[in-house]
C-alpha cells in the first residue's frame, strides 16, 4: 500500500467514525429531550392529581361536614315544629 492509499483508508474510517458519532449525538439528544419531557409530566401529575389516600381524607372531611349540616337541619326542624305546636295551642277558641 502506498501512502495515498493508507491516507484514503484512514480518511474513510475517520469519516465513518464521525458519521456514527453524529448519529449517536442526535439519538442522545432525542433521548434527553424525551426524558426531560417525562420528568416534566411526572412533576405535573404529582402537583395536580391526588393520591387515593388523599382522596379518602378529602371524602371523609366532606362527609363529616355534610353530617354536621344534616344534624343542624334536624335540630332546626324540631325547633320549628315546637314553635308551630305552641302557636297552635294558643289560638284555640272556647265556645
Amino acid at each position: 500500500m502506498t501512502g495515498a492509499e493508507i491516507m484514503a483508508a484512514v480518511s474513510f474510517f475517520i469519516g465513518l467514525l464521525g458519521f456514527v458519532a453524529g448519529i449517536w449525538w442526535r439519538i442522545e439528544g432525542k433521548y434527553n429531550k424525551v426524558t426531560d419531557d417525562l420528568s416534566a409530566h411526572k412533576l405535573h401529575v404529582a402537583e395536580t392529581y391526588i393520591t387515593k389516600q388523599g382522596m379518602r381524607e378529602a371524602t371523609e372531611s366532606i362527609m363529616e361536614a355534610i353530617s354536621g349540616v344534616k344534624t343542624a337541619v334536624d335540630h332546626m326542624t324540631l325547633r320549628v315544629d315546637r314553635i308551630v305546636e305552641n302557636q297552635a295551642k294558643s289560638r284555640t277558641t272556647r265556645t
